[in-house]
């Protein structure tokens, strides 16, 4: 599959959850439709994986609530 096909399908993923749920919800709402949507599209899905991000040279990951 070339990255034109697989972009066409995420737009057209996005597309479906859009009008189907329309504004005003949650992103995790989304995001679980999104996913869904892609799934049944014959793609591979990986979402919330871990993101290490350095800040001012600390290593920070953006998937853990961070408390001080």
């Amino acid at each position: 599959m070339t990255e034109n096909e697989i972009a066409k399908l995420i737009v057209n993923a996005a597309y479906q959850v859009h009008v189907e749920l329309g504004p005003g919800l949650l992103e995790s709402a989304y995001e679980a439709c999104l996913v869904y949507e892609l799934v049944n599209a014959g793609l591979q899905v990986s979402n919330q994986i871990d993101l290490p991000v350095y800040y001012k040279n600390v290593k920070l990951n953006c998937n853990t609530e961070l408390i001080f």
